[in-house]
C-alpha cells in the first residue's frame, strides 16, 4: 500500500468537510513520506479484555522532522489503526505547519461564518415579528 499517496489522504480529509469541499484550499495540505515515519505496533491498554491487551494493534508513529507523536488504538484491527494514525498525524501535521491555513481552522471558519450569517437571519425575523406584533396590538 502507497502511504505516502497525497491524493487518497485528500479525499479522505475532505471528506469529513464535504459540505465545504470548494471553499477549503488544500494547496498547502502537507504529504507523508515512510522514510520520515517511525513507527511502532504496541499492546494496547484500556477497555477490551484480552482483544485489546494481548494482540499488538494500537499504532504509535512519530513524524521524525516535526517530532509530532500520534498514537492510535480506535478498532481491534492493527491495519486500521495504520490508516487512521497516518490521518490523523497530516491532520496534526497540516495545524503544524499551516496554523491558520490548516483544514481545520478553514472549517472552524466557515462554520463560524454561517453560524453568524444565521444568527442574524434570525434576530432579523424576530425584529420583524415584533414590529408585526406591535402594529396588529397583540400581546
Amino acid at each position: 500500500m502507497n502511504w505516502g499517496c497525497k491524493l487518497s489522504y485528500t479525499r479522505s480529509i475532505v471528506r469529513w468537510y464535504s459540505s465545504m469541499r470548494k471553499q477549503i484550499d488544500l494547496t498547502c495540505f502537507p504529504t507523508l513520506d515512510e522514510c520520515d515515519l517511525e513507527e511502532q505496533h504496541i499492546r494496547g491498554s484500556g477497555p477490551g479484555g484480552s482483544k485489546i491487551s494481548t494482540t499488538c494493534s494500537c499504532v504509535l508513529l512519530k513524524h521524525i522532522p516535526t517530532g509530532l507523536v500520534v498514537k492510535c488504538q480506535e478498532t481491534r484491527f492493527l491495519e486500521q489503526n495504520r490508516k487512521r494514525a497516518r490521518l490523523n498525524l497530516l491532520t496534526k501535521l497540516d495545524i503544524h505547519l499551516n496554523g491558520e491555513n490548516s483544514v481545520q481552522a478553514q472549517t472552524a471558519r466557515l462554520q463560524a461564518n454561517r453560524k453568524a450569517s444565521m444568527d442574524q437571519k434570525k434576530e432579523k425575523i424576530r425584529e420583524l415579528k415584533r414590529m408585526w406584533k406591535e402594529r396588529e396590538n397583540i400581546d
